[in-house]
């Protein structure tokens, strides 16, 4: 669908920085059963609390909890986490990025929609389910029960740099959304993710300000 590609093609250009887009260990957390490798065909590493669909190659599936990753000391090179910490209480976000920043070796990669504005737009777009008679995805539901993270959460990291930016405009994501409450739009923007040299510079055009998702990238300094 459209919104993986507008969430995951600014992952895809950070792993491509770092030299990790076809080489080394990456772990998605709250990856679902597709996740990365919707976009990236290299076997990694996929964590989530369940999977209700079977989980599709080339991830390799764990189940488990943020908060408690089966995994030692720096087990992979890169750890991802995105649209995950808003599905997270509030008190227990910090322990969720401590445990990340655990397991990483290099490189974690944090993505969430951050801000009032953003919840907000969440929020209309769940009346919006309402007032047509849908029901309203698990998702968002979830997004309503606690406000969003924010840059607070990231004020503070010891060994590591940390840099911060925005993706996806309120503007569009609300657009985005509402359409993708019809299958035939998803069906066709399904189509067009094909044609990603031309989808990628498009979706650049629509992150900009004011934002609905913050990312933060941590390298390890050395």
């Amino acid at each position: 669908m459209l919104n993986w590609a507008a969430r995951y093609y600014p992952i895809l250009r950070v792993l491509k920085k770092h030299d990790l887009f076809s080489t080394g260990s990456i772990l998605e957390i709250g990856c679902g059963p597709v996740g990365l490798g919707k976009f990236r065909k290299v076997p990694f590493t996929g964590c989530d609390l369940s999977f209700p669909d079977t989980p599709q190659w080339p991830m390799t599936p764990v189940i488990a909890s943020a908060t408690d990753l089966p995994f030692g000391d720096k087990s992979f090179d890169a750890v991802i986490a995105s649209d995950v910490l808003e599905h997270i209480p509030p008190e227990l976000r910090s322990a969720v990025i401590q445990e990340t920043l655990r397991v990483a070796g290099k490189l974690v990669i944090f993505c969430f929609p951050s801000g009032k504005p953003a919840h907000d737009a969440d929020r209309e777009l769940r009346e919006r389910y309402l007032s047509k008679g849908l029901e309203v995805p698990v998702w968002l539901e979830e997004h309503m029960l606690a406000s969003f993270p924010d840059d607070s959460l990231f004020e503070t990291i010891p060994g590591w740099n940390v840099t911060q930016f925005g993706n996806e405009s309120i503007r569009f994501h609300s657009w985005m959304m509402r359409r993708e409450m019809y299958r035939q739009f998803v069906r066709v923007s399904s189509e067009f993710l094909r044609l990603r040299w031309l989808l990628e510079p498009l979706l650049r055009l629509a992150d900009a300000p004011p934002y609905y998702r913050q990312m933060f990238v941590l390298a390890k300094n050395n």
